[in-house]
């Protein structure tokens, strides 16, 4: 009885530190209501999602054309064109330029291998406590033999996963159109929003006004690094002649979007690719060395350019985050971690207490 007793009163001591007012037990149960829409209804409203993120990430392109003298409707109409634009070239070029090199890629990877092959049985010679010539002959079979299969994968999985595909084609024509109204009717949607939120709310104006300074400023700029890096690195690769350029620009640009080991590992194919088309001579060198020279101005001169207010987290928080929403969520948790992580640590700050209250009076 005393345990139950003892347990009791530390959970109504932490019940009323931290959820003595109304506002914090409202915004308890719309931070819990929220959570489980996305787990339950994610896939049928990613497109509504996917909406709403790119309509607040054009905002700020919105804003700027307004400071420069720009009317409302002006502003609005260039920036929803720009995004029509960009839309429809992924849509036509780039995506189909990715999917058809990484094809290429994987039917020449058994051509690849078999010029690895000369070097992988050097191996054994050089390490024969370590690998045995039976082991790198029983790799390199077992890899053909699963490339051998991957065409049969495919068709299967493009057979089964025709609703999959539709579903796309109508993702491709929903997000335009909601990112349209959402941007148009912006302040009604607001409006409408704010009447199922109590009056005084100065709780939730304070988690906004920190959330929409540090988040936005880490999607926007996320955004245009991507933009940055993807662009440098392809006129890198084409200047030097690079197989599966378009590809491998993608994967770079895309890498920026997981802190620390994302350009470490998109290094791997880089560096695989350069090799296998050059060997080890000046071109692999060239490529290699102004893959690393576009990583170092990227880390220490974009950056800090792009993000004017730093997200401060902690590394394993980051690391942390980037595992946690990518293994729910995929390749959108993987980019949108650190602004969630961003927004936890932004509700633990400035989550009221009994005790600040106190010693506020």
């Amino acid at each position: 009885m005393v345990a139950k007793s003892s347990v009791y009163k530390l959970c109504a001591d932490f019940f009323d530190r931290y959820f003595h007012d109304e506002e914090s037990i409202i915004l308890l149960i719309m931070l819990a209501f929220g959570a489980l829409l996305i787990l339950w209804l994610g896939s049928m409203l990613a497109p509504l999602f996917t909406a709403i993120v790119i309509a607040y990430l054009m905002q700020g392109l919105v804003n700027i054309l307004l400071r420069f003298g720009a009317s409302a409707r002006a502003a609005f109409i260039t920036v929803y064109l720009v995004f029509v634009g960009l839309f429809v070239l992924s849509l036509v070029f780039l995506l189909p330029q990715a999917w058809n090199q990484l094809r290429r890629l994987v039917d020449d990877l058994p051509n690849l291998l078999t010029q690895w092959q000369g070097d992988l049985m050097l191996l054994p010679e050089s390490y024969p406590n370590l690998i045995s010539e039976s082991q790198v002959q029983d790799f390199i079979s077992g890899i053909r033999t699963g490339l051998g299969a991957y065409g049969q994968d495919l068709l299967q999985f493009w057979l089964f996963n025709i609703p999959n595909v539709i579903g796309w084609g109508v993702f491709t024509v929903l997000v335009p159109t909601l990112v349209f109204f959402v941007m148009k009717d912006k302040n009604e949607l607001i409006d409408w929003v704010g009447n199922f939120l109590p009056r005084n709310r100065p709780l939730m104006i304070r988690i906004w006004h920190e959330m929409d300074v540090q988040i936005s400023n880490y999607v926007r700029g996320k955004g245009l690094e991507i933009l940055i890096v993807g662009l440098a690195s392809f006129v890198l690769f084409s200047g030097v002649g690079l197989n599966y350029k378009v590809l491998l620009s993608v994967g770079v640009g895309l890498s920026v979007m997981v802190p620390y080991i994302g350009a470490a590992v998109i290094t791997i194919p880089v560096a695989a690719v350069a090799y296998v088309q050059w060997g080890v001579g000046p071109e692999f060198y060239v490529t290699v060395i102004g893959y690393g020279v576009l990583q170092l101005l990227d880390g220490n001169v974009l950056v800090p350019i792009i993000f004017s207010e730093a997200v401060n987290l902690h590394p394993v928080a980051i690391l942390a985050a980037v595992l946690i929403f990518g293994g729910l969520w995929g390749l959108a948790g993987v980019f949108f971690a650190i602004p969630l992580a961003t927004l936890i640590k932004v509700i633990m700050n400035a989550w009221p207490s009994k005790l600040e209250k106190l010693d506020s009076n």
